[in-house]
């Protein structure tokens, strides 16, 4: 009989969490919300076998509002799947920057590799040539600074940094630098697919183009072991990628472990079109033009984003402006230099997808929208202020549904109506409930579901009362939960998921 109360309680709460896979995957806010508002715990959920998470799913899909929901919620920012992939992976994978760009601002860990070949977040958007993810991910690393450059050319500065700075570009060096299985780096893989404006920023934020791959016994490497970002990018066949590293102080006499040159490499992979660029050295080396993604005062308001809020509207009450821009939200931050006000959402996106040049500031700035200024960084208004750590809502006391099927009463009882100090009760919503149905009122005529059992026993916290709905209102509900639930899940993998929480059930001894 446990057994069969454990089936029963896992169908309904995997059938929860393949709704809220579907919604995150299709990019229907207010299904997730309404899941995530019944059962914040359902964030936790994750598909049978590959280990997708509905933060998974909708960074694969360029979800950024949901992605923000889920991290709201109380959902691990760092959650692997099968592949040892996060949420960051997959979103510089497909290049989404603004889902890049919420992770990056909820300090998403740039550093987790994967469990197949070791390659980052920063691996990934190099392979797939997504600039602005490239940018996003070292933004706490670049100072909003002028003198950055000088540095990381290790060019005599006029000017100092701080030694937080100086610090954070000491470790540049290792993050952009760091290989992946058999040592291939981001730039080697940026390289190797003819990304021209990523190889172009990697270089100008102080890339390598000495670093060579190792011969590691399990990475396929059809090149050789020791071969330079040249090397891969005589393989690829892309001329201006070979240019422009041999303008950064690659060398053409290079040989690798199989003593093949690029030169050798481009002519056993019939690149005909690259023997000029690689058989000698340009008399004099072209100039190339600097990356028009490196967006100088992006640390500035990522650090003021982070502290004060982003989306918000209402968080800065005493400041009485609003945004030239968008025209809704109040300024929060002012530009260096020209003064003009702005809201923190559209400095963000004014730094995070501005590829507009500048000859009115220092390299990396930001053209002003107003004025063509060049920002090179974002101060705080005197009126902005911090806005308050929030409780994460899963460290609160959850609220469950109520299961039972010892009677068949025609009410509904739920406990998520919250006390407003009247005797009356609030009459929920089909919008809202339609998922406590399946959970709830699905009776199986030979067993008992034991309450405590299901991912809704009954919280007994006194701010929640419970609301009478009549019978036809809870008809409808129940029509409309097996509905929505044969449209949101596909039949395999509700399947899967079945058997994955019963598992889990009977190994652990407890609920779903």
């Amino acid at each position: 009989m446990r057994l069969l109360n454990l089936v029963g309680n896992s169908f309904g709460c995997s059938a929860s969490g393949e709704r809220l896979v579907s919604a995150a995957r299709d990019g229907d806010l207010q299904e997730a919300r309404a899941l995530l508002e019944y059962n914040p715990r359902l964030v936790r959920y994750s598909t049978f076998g590959v280990r997708n998470s509905p933060l998974h799913y909708s960074a694969a899909q360029g979800h950024h509002e949901i992605v923000s929901l889920l991290l709201e919620s109380g959902v691990d920012i760092n959650l692997r799947n099968y592949r040892g992939q996060t949420a960051l992976m997959q979103a510089c994978q497909y290049g989404h920057w603004e889902v890049v760009q919420t992770l990056i601002l909820f300090r998403a860990n740039i550093h987790r590799a994967d469990y197949l070949n070791g390659g980052t977040a920063l691996h990934l958007a190099a392979l797939n040539g997504h600039s602005w993810s490239i940018r996003l991910l070292l933004a706490d690393y670049i100072p909003s600074n002028p003198n950055v450059w000088n540095i990381l050319r290790k060019q005599p500065s006029s000017e100092k940094c701080s030694h937080s700075e100086l610090e954070r570009i000491n470790n540049l060096s290792q993050v952009i630098n760091r290989p992946a299985d058999g040592g291939v780096t981001a730039l080697h893989m940026a390289a190797l697919n003819g990304h021209v404006e990523s190889v172009q920023l990697l270089l100008d934020l102080g890339a390598s183009v000495s670093e060579v791959t190792v011969e590691d016994g399990t990475t396929i490497d059809l090149i050789g072991a020791g071969s330079t970002p040249l090397h891969y990018a005589a393989c690829g066949g892309n001329a201006e990628c070979c240019q422009i590293l041999i303008a950064n102080g690659a060398s053409l006499s290079a040989e690798n472990s199989n003593r093949l040159t690029p030169l050798m490499v481009a002519r056993s992979w019939n690149r005909d079109w690259l023997e000029e660029i690689l058989t000698r050295p340009p008399e004099e080396p072209s100039p190339t033009l600097p990356s028009l993604h490196r967006s100088l005062p992006l640390m500035s308001i990522i650090k003021i984003a982070r502290e004060c809020g982003w989306r918000s509207i209402d968080s800065y009450p005493t400041c009485q402006d609003t945004c030239v821009v968008c025209l809704e939200s109040k300024c929060a931050v002012a530009a260096e230099g020209c003064n003009h006000e702005f809201c923190t959402r559209c400095a963000l996106y004014l730094c995070s997808m501005n590829t507009a040049s500048t000859s009115h500031g220092h390299p990396g700035s930001v053209p002003c929208p107003l004025c063509r200024h060049g920002i090179t960084s974002f101060t705080k208004l005197p009126g902005t202020r911090p806005i308050p750590k929030d409780i994460a809502r899963t460290s609160l006391s959850l609220a469950f549904c109520t299961c039972s099927g010892e009677n068949a009463e025609s009410t509904l009882k739920t406990p998520l109506c919250k006390a407003d100090g009247s005797s009356s009760s609030t009459r929920i919503s089909p919008a809202g409930s339609s998922f406590r149905s399946l959970s709830c009122r699905r009776r199986f005529p030979s067993m008992r579901l034991n309450p405590s059992l299901c991912m809704g026993a009954p919280d007994t916290s006194s701010s929640l009362v419970p609301c009478t709905v009549d019978q036809n209102l809870t008809s409808y509900l129940a029509r409309y939960s097996r509905s929505s639930l044969r449209r949101a899940a596909s039949q395999s993998e509700t399947r899967k998921s079945w058997f994955s929480t019963l598992n889990q059930c009977v190994a652990t001894g407890g609920g779903c």
